[in-house]
């Protein structure tokens, strides 16, 4: 039987990104495919871990946070200063220090059950609902970018162009209720997306690195609203103070549970911005060729995918979510725009997509744990020694050990997965087919 003669067997479309997402296999080396960019390959490790992992790096966080929580209280210092007279004393300033900043965590971000009222209980909750909105929305703008390889570092940036176009509309236009937050939220996003697509068009067409290029750009954004909120038409009449003039009630989002709560319709936007995602990523045309591209360029490629295209939509996408992102901060929580209205956002939006193992939900799920922290964290702050510092240090353990995997199993002594072993049974399916 000729060579020609031999039947083949059809792929299924799925078997690309199956396929791409495992190792180099030697028909590829010999082909001469060239390997994934570093950027590419740290978000494929980041999206091969596992929920347990996850869970594991949090609960170490926490626990090395509260190490440190009790090494920077007075009390557990005075008892360590006699401690091998004492040791209980140690033990127990230790213990306390830990339970009242970690109640004070608890209080400040879910439920403040000292309160006198009702509403001034809940009202943590809200807060921690109102500081995930921002956050949820610029770590789904990333973790698009990293479902497509790309490693997006310019959320900030993002969010500051969102806001200036949301901002610019809403306190500009005078325009009637609806038709003003429509025409606002849209603006944000088109300043996001225009500007994240600044650093697609420079990957696609010229291979410039992502993660150096919208570094830059959000240095130059930055500087831009520095510099735009001295110019006549942004600045408030009135204020020594660089800031705009507010946004107009008719572009503002309406508030969800009224006065005494900042909690506003932002909130559903996010969700309902979610589940679009979801459907986008995981369900889509596009998707898939955005997960074939973020497993294996070059399998992508020669399976007929326009890389390029893929590239410089991933990252509008990605600056249009984190200028609805801006959107939150100018027509919801601020309510004008300062030099300081991202905050560290769009910094921080990298820990939620990494912490959501850049799955919508997963991001979603990541942007109200971390918007329970900060809202938590003021609290810790004002009512024990805790510096307001272990929040971040918090945040950084996670993001260290969600890089790396290895890591956290090797601690639990949890196996390795053991990839050659499925590979070697999917292998003998397909020849047994």
């Amino acid at each position: 039987m000729s060579e020609d003669q031999v039947p083949r067997r059809e792929e299924h479309p799925g078997d690309v990104v199956a396929q791409a997402e495992e190792s180099p296999s030697a028909r590829e080396q010999a082909a001469g495919q060239r390997p994934p960019s570093r950027s590419s390959q740290f978000a494929r490790e980041i999206l091969s871990g596992s929920w347990l992992v996850t869970v594991l790096a949090i609960v170490i966080a926490l626990a090395l946070s509260a190490i440190l929580i009790a090494a920077a209280d007075t009390r557990v210092q005075e008892a360590a200063s006699y401690f091998f007279t004492r040791p209980g004393d140690l033990l127990s300033a230790a213990w306390d220090a830990i339970a009242s900043a970690y109640n004070a965590l608890f209080r400040g971000a879910i439920f403040d059950y000292r309160a006198e009222t009702f509403t001034r209980a809940i009202r943590p909750l809200t807060e921690t609902l109102v500081f995930s909105v921002p956050l949820v929305f610029t770590g789904l703008g990333i973790a698009v970018a990293f479902r497509a390889g790309m490693f997006n570092i310019g959320g900030q940036g993002q969010i500051i162009l969102g806001a200036v176009a949301g901002g610019w509309v809403g306190f500009a236009l005078d325009l009637p209720i609806v038709l003003h937050i429509i025409l606002a939220v849209i603006a944000a996003m088109l300043g996001g997306a225009i500007y994240g697509g600044i650093a697609g068009v420079l990957k696609a067409r010229t291979g410039a690195n992502e993660v150096i290029v919208t570094i830059m750009l959000n240095n130059i954004a930055v500087y831009f609203i520095g510099w735009l909120l001295t110019q006549p038409a942004f600045q408030q009449g009135g204020s020594a103070l660089p800031r705009s003039p507010y946004v107009r009630d008719t572009s503002l989002y309406g508030l969800i549970l009224g006065e005494g709560f900042r909690l506003h319709f932002g909130f559903i936007v996010m969700i309902a911005v979610t589940a679009l995602v979801w459907w986008l990523v995981e369900r889509s045309t596009f998707g898939f060729e955005l997960r074939a591209v973020g497993a294996n360029i070059d399998a992508a490629r020669n399976s007929g995918v326009s890389v390029n295209k893929v590239m410089i939509l991933a990252m509008l996408i990605a600056g249009a979510l984190s200028g609805l992102g801006g959107s939150a901060q100018v027509l919801g929580t601020e309510q004008l725009l300062t030099s300081g209205v991202a905050a560290t956002y769009g910094f921080d939006a990298i820990t939620v997509a990494l912490l959501g193992r850049s799955r919508p939900w997963g991001t979603l799920a990541a942007g109200l744990l971390f918007g329970a922290l900060k809202a938590g964290g003021f609290l810790m702050q004002s009512t024990t020694d805790t510096p307001i510092d272990i929040i971040l240090v918090v945040q950084s353990i996670i993001v260290l050990l969600i890089a790396a995997p290895p890591l956290v199993r090797a601690i639990f002594r949890l196996p390795a997965p053991d990839r050659p072993r499925r590979r070697s049974a999917l292998v003998a399916k397909e020849a047994a087919a």
